[in-house]
């Protein structure tokens, strides 16, 4: 009897220690896979750009998406990563609440120089966390690109492209989408999906360097009218946008923390980036929900392509912030309104004299904003955190707080960076160069060296 219960006690630990490892395989499988999944996003910032280019500018709009790409790695690896976990309390690298941030911790998780950052057999968990953040912090280089099209030298895009992904917004994630953030711990501020942490903070910062970068010439004329410089191809514009919205799923995908493992929240269900429980099924409702609203919502109001496929990029930044929280049709409602306000706020942002070739300032900035408030408006009074008593809710000015840190972490940076680069003559091509095309000049390459050209012309930017 005793060797039964023996075996029988081995037999359980056996099963035991298996469920352990079949989960840790399945977690770290699960943020791999949302790594690839991100990829595609650029991909579509690739195709879409590259559309939105006139043919003598399109590898030149190409190349700066994949330096952008490549240059965020290295650097996320070395600088992105240490300032997520040391700055959530603020600047004075101090631990906060859950004792999963400040310097020490930071040291401990980030070291470039220790085993955490390598290969390791005995940690599942560190590169993969590391990969997802990592296409995080592309994706805002990408949003920027957009915007700057056809007249930015690529030293100075890249200097933005770094400043901006390996710092600005991570600063903006670790105030407001870590549990430890000042902004979640004093002011409840909940933004699941990032709408004001990735997108409002790469729209204003892209905004910041539109004013110092200017317009496109020919953009404007003489009596401040603006005249419509159309991509030279729609179609590739259209399948980026579409191959963007694949790569969403992953992106909202790597939004969610597996349950079981030591650095979970929970054992038996998933959670958000705050230690809040959510579903997969959730995300599923709201995300469609989102996509579609934006669709419609822009169609009926521009009766354009281009805002149409923009329109479902809105969509999920209007609901991203509270895909965890939204009932579906309350999720395609505010997607519906964001991609309404969408191609208007676009309107007054080149009535403006501002030149943004793809409307990202709209689409990431305004609609970030609309996203984070309209978790304070149809959401206050939510847990914002894990937590059974005493823990902070979500609220309308809880909401606005981070809005206002967001647009500051984005614009004054953006701004102030741009007009460093302007003084010192690296900020924009000649003119010579951008009227012969950056293709020729400084590629320099053709895209078509059989001459063939994209459509005449649409009304993306005129409606």
């Amino acid at each position: 009897m005793e060797a039964e219960l023996a075996q029988l006690t081995a037999d359980f630990a056996a099963m035991k220690a298996a469920a352990v490892t079949n989960n840790t395989v399945l977690a770290e499988m699960y943020y791999y896979l949302t790594i690839p999944l991100m990829v595609l996003i650029h991909a579509g910032f690739l195709a879409y750009e590259m559309g939105a280019s006139r043919s003598k500018n399109v590898l030149a709009s190409g190349i700066k998406n994949i330096l952008a790409f490549a240059f965020l790695v290295p650097t996320f690896y070395y600088v992105g990563w240490y300032i997520y976990w040391a700055f959530p309390t603020g600047f004075d690298l101090s631990a906060g609440p859950n004792g999963i941030s400040g310097a020490e911790y930071a040291a401990a998780v980030a070291n470039p120089a220790s085993e955490v950052m390598g290969p390791h057999l005995g940690d599942n968990a560190s590169g993969v966390f590391w990969g997802a953040f990592t296409l995080f912090a592309a994706t805002t280089a990408s949003i920027m690109s957009g915007a700057v099209i056809e007249r930015i030298k690529l030293f100075g895009f890249i200097i933005l492209a770094i400043a901006l992904g390996a710092v600005a917004w991570v600063i903006a994630a670790a105030w407001g989408w870590h549990a430890d953030g000042w902004l979640v711990t004093k002011y409840g501020f909940h933004d699941f999906g990032a709408a004001g942490v990735v997108h409002m903070v790469a729209g204003f910062f892209a905004l910041g360097v539109l004013i110092n970068l200017g317009p496109r010439i020919g953009k404007y004329n003489s009596d401040g009218s603006a005249n419509d410089l159309p991509g030279h191809s729609l179609p590739l514009t259209l399948v980026g946008l579409m191959l963007i919205i694949v790569g969403f799923w992953g992106f909202l995908m790597a939004c969610v923390i597996f349950p079981g493992e030591a650095w979970s929240w929970s054992t038996l269900e998933f959670s958000t980036i705050y230690g809040t429980p959510v579903t997969l099924s959730a995300l599923a409702f709201n995300i469609l929900m989102g996509f579609a609203g934006g669709i419609i919502g822009a169609w009926m109001v521009t009766r354009d392509p281009f805002w149409m496929m923009s329109g479902a990029l809105g969509g999920i930044i209007s609901c991203a912030a509270g895909l965890d929280l939204w009932w579906p049709p309350m999720a395609f409602a505010i997607g519906f309104i964001g991609a309404c306000i969408m191609p208007y706020a676009a309107k007054a942002i080149e009535k403006m004299g501002i030149d943004d070739a793809v409307g990202a300032v709209s689409v990431h900035g305004v609609l970030g904003i609309w996203g984070v408030l309209a978790v304070g408006i149809f959401a206050s009074g939510y847990p914002a955190v894990s937590g059974d008593a005493g823990v902070p809710l979500t609220s309308f000015f809880g909401q606005f707080v981070g809005v206002v840190a967001m647009l500051a972490l984005g614009f004054i940076p953006g701004y102030v960076l741009s007009l460093i680069l302007r003084v010192i003559g690296q900020l924009r091509v000649p003119e010579h160069a951008e009227v012969a095309g950056l293709d020729a000049t400084k590629v320099p390459s053709s895209a078509y060296p059989e001459g063939l050209t994209g459509s005449a012309t649409h009304t993306a930017h005129s409606s």
